[in-house]
């Protein structure tokens, strides 16, 4: 099975959020199946970038498929262990040998 990935990096707060939100969707729309978000390259985690992230999680298992968060930062980590969403959401692993990665980037 190839796990299709998305490499997040930079901020995901208020201030990117809706072209954070655009990219998270635009990526859980090219298929089904099992997806990564790689979040080692963000920089900064707020409450909307939280929301973004579980709302991107219950998106695609609405549409059948499931997302993995990976390879968190410690910007990351920290909010996730302050709205205590540790260890449930966190798969600190590498990447799925034969996923196919998206890279994405805040600065593109």
């Amino acid at each position: 099975m190839t796990v299709r990935q998305l490499e997040l990096d930079g901020e995901l707060t208020v201030a990117m959020a809706a072209e954070q939100h655009a990219r998270l969707r635009a990526f859980l729309g090219e298929g089904k199946g099992a997806a990564e978000l790689d979040l080692s390259g963000v920089t900064e985690l707020d409450t909307a970038g939280l929301q973004i992230l579980l709302a991107a999680r219950r998106e695609a298992e609405q549409l059948g498929g499931t997302l993995a968060f990976r390879e968190p930062s410690p910007a990351v980590r920290d909010v996730f262990a302050t709205a205590h969403l540790v260890p449930e959401l966190l798969l600190a692993d590498p990447p799925v040998a034969g996923s196919a990665n998206a890279r994405s980037s805040t600065d593109a």
